[in-house]
């Protein structure tokens, strides 16, 4: 049977009265609602204009009872009836709307029905039906998921809308709070993940001094793949960034385990030409699909020298910049970590003078729309970027977050992908900057 209802007032009352509490303003001895519970009741019925009602009662004269009892009320409500859990079964995948449940059927009964109309049908509210003998029944269901019980016998109307409408309600307040749960462990994974993608880096005795900024892309429920680290052992300051290929938490928890691999090697005193090669087997290791892969550019500097090696596998080249100043490094392309198996990379040297900073980034920047779709910024749209940036005298301490506010506004808003920047300077100070 699958009837449309469309209620109407209460005119009528059968029964006895509620077999469980009603709201603080009551119901008046009448069976009508007070002014109090009728305010209350118009604006929840507000928010629950129409109600899909599954219907599954094995008795055909409780049934056609139920029916006419929501008949009486001010919802809208469109029936389904089954006699059996069988029955119902097709119905209740993806069902959102309100479950009347007879808690005796033929081929179910007590709990374990209840159980399995709950795990069915989980974003449905459900409403069980008991025996006048079997009040506890009821109790015992509403611990176990339900959101309301009523006796069969004791129900008129206006009390069966009136739990309708708070089953539903109270479905949606569970919902919602579930989903505030979901996004606080979310958050908080995300701060764990975000640690150890952006550490605190270790450049208390280099020549080099640092500052780092981070920025989500548009829409990350978590943070991605780029990650950034900076270490000072024996002279030689060694940095790296990178970027795993896709978005989602496979890519976040394998960057970190690169930056970790990569600061335990580099801490180990492994030679500096096998850590990207060592890092790679790491990355083969642990990557979910075999299609994961990264691109970094690392840099090390030793201390008393201006000359950079630089090592680029697949990243944008950073830059070097000197007052309003902005220079490309050039830089031999070579094929991103886990492409191909890295056996002796090439070593690109630069020079760094004092005085001057060395801008490392991620893709997030040059991959920003150049004003227009689908032209984009590229290496040489960023640098030029970046000098609109200096020319306008901003300090080198607010160089990386000026920066991501002009490729946003390039590109007509949020960045799709995330970015990570790294601003070397080579100057007498040392010390390692804070992470913003």
């Amino acid at each position: 049977m699958d009837t449309r209802r469309t209620g109407h007032d209460p005119t009528a009352v059968i029964g006895a009265g509620a077999a469980h509490a009603v709201p603080a303003d009551g119901v008046a001895a009448n069976g009508r609602a007070t002014p109090g519970e009728a305010a209350l009741n118009e604006r929840v019925e507000a928010a629950v204009e129409s109600v899909d009602v599954l219907l599954i009662e094995d008795d055909a004269g409780d049934a056609f009872l139920a029916e006419e009892l929501l008949a009486e009320t001010a919802l809208t409500t469109r029936i389904t009836w089954v006699s059996t859990l069988k029955d119902a079964r097709e119905h209740l995948k993806g069902f959102r709307g309100c479950v009347l449940l007879d808690l005796n059927l033929p081929d179910a009964h007590g709990l374990d029905l209840l159980r399995e109309v709950l795990q069915s049908a989980p974003a449905a509210a459900v409403v069980v039906f008991t025996g006048l003998d079997d009040e506890h029944e009821g109790i015992a269901a509403v611990a176990a998921g339900a959101q309301d019980y009523l006796v069969k016998g004791q129900v008129d109307g206006s009390l069966l809308g009136r739990s309708l409408r708070y089953s539903l309600e109270r479905r949606r307040a569970d919902e919602n709070a579930h989903q505030l749960r979901e996004a606080r462990l979310r958050a908080r994974e995300n701060m764990r993940l975000e640690r150890g993608l952006l550490p605190q880096v270790l450049l208390q005795r280099s020549p080099l001094s640092h500052r780092a900024y981070y920025r989500p892309g548009r829409k990350r429920a978590i943070v991605g793949g780029d990650f950034y680290d900076a270490v000072e052992k024996d002279g030689t300051t060694h940095i790296i960034i990178g970027d795993v290929s896709g978005h989602g938490p496979d890519e976040a928890a394998l960057g970190v385990s690169l930056r970790i691999a990569w600061r335990t090697l580099i801490m180990a005193g492994v030679a500096e030409p096998t850590v990207l090669p060592n890092l790679e087997a790491i990355l083969v290791s642990e990557r979910a699909q075999e299609e994961m892969y990264a691109t970094l550019c690392m840099a090390s500097m030793d201390t008393g020298d201006d000359r950079v090696r630089l090592r680029v596998l697949g990243h944008p080249p950073p830059m070097i910049v000197r007052d309003a100043s902005v220079k490309e490094t050039p830089v031999v392309p070579q094929p991103p970590l886990g492409v191909f198996p890295v056996e002796d990379t090439d070593v690109d040297e630069v020079v760094l003078p004092r005085g001057s900073s060395l801008l490392m980034y991620t893709d997030g920047l040059v991959d920003a729309y150049d004003g227009t779709p689908p032209a984009r910024l590229e290496v040489a749209g960023l640098r030029r970027l970046v000098t609109g940036v200096l020319e306008q005298g901003v300090s080198l301490a607010r160089l990386p977050e000026r920066v991501v506010d002009e490729a946003e506004r390039s590109n007509g808003g949020p960045l799709q992908d995330d970015v990570a920047m790294l601003l070397i300077s080579h100057d007498d100070h040392q010390g390692n900057g804070e992470r913003e």
